[in-house]
């Protein structure tokens, strides 16, 4: 008898075993009926050991017992960065038991710890394991308060020279001040900041007061901040933002919104401030519209982050960017403006979307991501004029989670998590990604009413608090005749993706039958269920398009019996189905027929996901077709997918030898296309395709002029971020300048925060290698990777594929480092330095260095594994297609 833990929840477990033992025809022991001097000792129940990290077992066991979590946080933030942080907290909680201790995360030394008091008790400072153990016996049932003085630990505070911020997702807030760090656990929090007089200071509740060191006798020069107390929130949405910040302002219906950044470029600051603004209103908007209800918290401000490591995090009335992608100018791309538009849409999302409610495990972070991408689509398509939401969805989300579901590390949506130090693992393009494709043809299978009124039952029940996907399907199971358990199990429990195939018969003219089927890509047993469409193509310029339910591993189309025989068809016209479709070899040949942005879109990623696996077209063939599309193809984001796959093509999956050969000619079409498109932001695109690709003297050398004139190409518009990336291209490509490039781009920049991030990466661009070599060196210790997203970059640089002959021996010290990486890193940051370090590789040796990495660690981390598998894959295809390679250049 199989029984559903869904059903009873983790509190259910005493039933399952009643049950079982039922279903065994044993007794299940009971006391009962015996007489007290029968009456068997209870048993001592186990208690989670104190071990690192936050175990699922703690978790559980602390979310019984613990509750009404609130922390009191007073901290002291000198103006020197190298001084220690003193803190002192007060946090109070309710015990249902006190029989055992309680265990406090606390991820830093031992000596952070200066003192602890329980319920007014002095007790020893017993820290263990990453943990700080509250005694028993000072403990009570009820209300128990413990006060800690104690320095604040440094991982996760992000201390600059002139600001910090905290970023604490998914188990950091552990490492900077005692905390029963699990995201059901919500608590308050009362937080005091003590600054440098002149700085600012944002966190998720409102400013109560702020006083001056000289009214009140405090260390000269610093300012105190007094926050209001916070919502119930999860502890890794606690958040403050402190330095020296410029502020603006924007009433925001109930209340006024501030924005805390740091950008000082007047064009910028014109173009942006009140698109920034708006788009947040605009966001706010709709989400209370579709949810039904309003926006759930008691401020809602946002601060810019010079070189933020993720695009932005939901803190609860704190939201933090990155600062690039909030500030454009006027030679933003289209791309740039969606991409704004999307960042800002999916962190406002998140108020409701795992704020509100938040996962009761990491396990099931990705709900909160996927609704967030999911809200975000809707509102760009609102917020942002003439954007084509479908055509969005596809280019933003189809490559990317290809990317990651053809591999062999590909993991599934949902996945099991045993210890909370392992969450960052979880996060990639799978959740943000193929997640979202998921949920719109869970929509389309309950259709869009339905759908939204279960999300809002969803919300309604569960704010506040915390919910599980079964959760969320149990309700939107009773809003369908669809069997989402069967559908839920391949969807969101497994990895992979189905390969479909299809058989057309036609007589006379007429087509007699089509058959599609599907097979799982890995070869396992598995159906996909989903809808999507084809497009029977005519050489006349009409098209039938028809709709393919694909309940059954085989379908046949009644629908397309008696239609004329197409010239083509094209699969996944509408760009909702999922999985690596058939491609005709006709197909190169007729893109420009295809009238429907979407349906092109859709082309581009077939074509390419069927070139990955050796199917109908080579690299060279593909790389040829795109050529020739530079000058046919009208729409500016299919012309972004197109480039990126060209760019990809020319440095990953063609020999040296192709390169050289086919490259001239390519830069001449990419000018060509350039010089003739009309269009300011396609006109910008092309010139960045070509500073990609350029590898002649020729092409650099027009590079370098237009870098030391600052006189960019006829319509394209280049910015001080545009002239510091071209320095960048040009000194990776060691062009012979009279001058050393960067230095003299150094000079030009006025931005402090932009100045040190060249200054970061020059020796990763270094002429010479032992420079470079000194720079890798330096990247073992943990205090040189703190700017993650300078880091990333700067390996990108360093393994470029011009470079490579010198820099493959960084490969076997980069992959040992990995563990360590995940263990000081944030989230993102493993797989970022595995992409930035495998990605340009295309070579057996370095392949072989995977492989043997793989081979002598045969106990690795599984996740990090999986990790490691995703990264190397274009890497394993790369070394077949370039082997197999053949064909003239032209």
């Amino acid at each position: 008898m199989i029984f559903s833990f869904r059903k009873y929840g983790r509190a259910g477990g005493f039933l399952l075993v009643l049950l079982a033992a039922a279903c065994q025809r044993q007794p299940v022991a009971t006391t009962a009926a015996l007489p007290a001097s029968l009456t068997p000792p209870v048993a001592e129940r186990p208690l989670p050991p104190v071990e690192k990290g936050v175990s699922e077992e703690l978790a559980i066991a602390r979310k019984k017992n613990i509750s009404r979590v609130a922390y009191d946080l007073r901290l002291s933030i000198p103006d020197e960065r190298t001084k220690p942080i003193s803190a002192v907290e007060s946090v109070s909680f309710n015990l249902r038991d006190n029989t055992d201790p309680v265990q406090l995360d606390f991820k830093a030394p031992t000596a952070n710890l200066h003192s602890v008091m329980v319920n007014g008790q002095r007790v020893t400072v017993d820290h263990r394991n990453e943990h700080l153990v509250l005694p028993a016996a000072a403990l009570k049932v009820g209300r128990n308060v413990a006060e800690i003085n104690f320095n604040a630990g440094e991982q996760s505070l992000n201390r600059n020279a002139d600001y910090l911020y905290t970023l604490l997702v998914p188990d950091r807030a552990r490492t900077v001040f005692p905390v029963f760090d699990q995201p059901d656990l919500k608590a308050t929090f009362a937080l005091t900041l003590t600054v440098p007089r002149l700085w600012q200071a944002m966190a998720n509740a409102p400013l109560v007061d702020s006083t001056e060191a000289s009214l009140d006798g405090r260390v000269p020069g610093s300012k105190m901040y007094k926050f209001a107390t916070s919502d119930s929130i999860s502890t890794y949405l606690f958040s403050f933002v402190a330095g020296k910040f410029m502020r603006g302002y924007q009433s925001e219906g109930a209340f006024d919104t501030k924005f805390l950044h740091r950008e000082t470029d007047p064009a910028k600051l014109r173009l942006s401030l009140g698109p920034i603004f708006q788009l947040h209103a605009d966001a706010l908007q709709f989400m209370e519209q579709y949810t039904g209800i309003p926006y759930p918290f008691q401020k809602f401000d946002f601060v810019a982050i010079p070189d933020f490591q993720y695009g932005g995090m939901e803190h609860v009335g704190a939201i933090d960017y990155k600062a690039s992608t909030l500030f454009l100018d006027e030679g933003a791309t289209q791309d740039q403006i969606l991409a704004r538009s999307s960042l800002v849409s999916h962190e406002t999302a998140h108020m409701w979307f795992g704020d509100l409610v938040t996962m009761q495990w990491f396990n099931d972070v990705w709900m909160k991501e996927v609704f967030a991408n999911f809200m975000a689509d809707k509102i760009t398509q609102v917020a942002v004029k003439n954007s084509n939401y479908d055509l969005k969805f596809v280019i933003d989300h189809y490559p990317a989670a290809y990317g990651i579901d053809r591999t062999t590390g590909a993991n599934p949506i949902r996945q099991p998590l045993a210890n909370l130090q392992d969450a960052g693992s979880l996060y990639g393009n799978i959740i943000y990604h193929k997640a979202p494709i998921m949920m719109r043809q869970l929509e389309r299978l309950m259709g869009p009413a339905a759908f939204q009124q279960g999300l809002q039952e969803y919300l309604r029940t569960y704010a506040r608090g915390n919910a599980t996907w079964p959760d969320l399907i149990d309700i939107l199971d009773a809003r369908t005749p669809a069997d989402l358990q069967a559908w839920n199990q391949v969807w969101v429990n497994q990895p992979g993706r189905p390969v479909f195939a299809h058989d057309l018969q036609i007589s006379g003219g007429k087509i007699t039958a089509l058959t599609l089927s599907q097979r799982a890509e890995d070869g396992s047993d598995r159906l996909w269920p989903q809808l999507f469409e084809v497009l029977l193509v005519y050489p006349n310029g009409r098209t039938k398009e028809l709709t393919v339910n694909m309940t059954e591993r085989s379908v046949t189309l009644p629908q397309a019996v008696g239609q004329p025989a197409p010239s083509l068809i094209l699969f996944n016209s509408t760009g909702l189905g999922y999985g690596v479709f058939p491609v005709a070899k006709q197909l190169p040949a007729q893109l420009a027929a295809l009238k429907n942005p979407v349906a092109r879109a859709g082309a581009y990623v077939n074509l390419y996901e069927n070139m990955l696996n050796g199917q109908v077209i080579k690299p060279l063939e593909l790389l040829t077709v795109y050529r020739e599309a530079l000058t046919r193809e009208p729409e500016e984001l299919n012309l972004k997918l197109l480039t990126g796959q060209a760019s990809a093509i020319f440095w990953q999956f063609l020999s040296p030898a192709q390169r050289l050969a086919v490259g001239p000619a390519l830069e001449q079409d990419l000018w060509a296309a350039m010089l003739e498109n009309t269009s300011a932001n396609v006109k910008k695109l092309l010139f960045k395709t070509y500073q990609s690709v350029a590898l002649t003297r020729p092409a650099q050398a027009r590079l370098y002029q237009i870098w030391q004139t600052e006189k960019a190409p006829a319509g394209v518009k280049l910015t001080e971020d545009d002239y510091t990336a071209l320095a960048l291209a040009l000194a990776v490509r060691d062009y012979p300048a009279p001058q050393p490039i960067l230095p003299q781009q150094l000079a030009r920049i006025k931005n402090e925060d932009r100045r040190q991030r060249l200054q970061f990466l020059m020796p990763a661009l270094a002429p010479d290698v032992a420079t470079r070599d000194a720079f890798f060196t330096s990247l073992k210790d943990e205090k040189n990777r703190e700017k993650e997203a300078w880091v990333t970059s700067a390996l990108g640089y360093l393994h470029h594929p011009l470079r490579q002959s010198t820099s493959e021996k960084y490969l076997p010290a980069s992959l040992e480092l990995l563990e360590e990486i995940q263990l000081t890193g944030d989230i993102f940051f493993p797989y970022s330095w595995l992409q930035a370090t495998l990605g340009g590789y295309q070579s057996p040796a370095a392949a072989g260095v995977v492989r043997a990495f793989l081979q002598t660690h045969p106990d690795y981390n599984p996740k990090l594994q999986a990790k490691l598998l995703q990264a190397a894959d274009d890497l394993f295809r790369a070394e077949k297609l370039v082997a197999k390679g053949t064909g003239a250049a032209r």
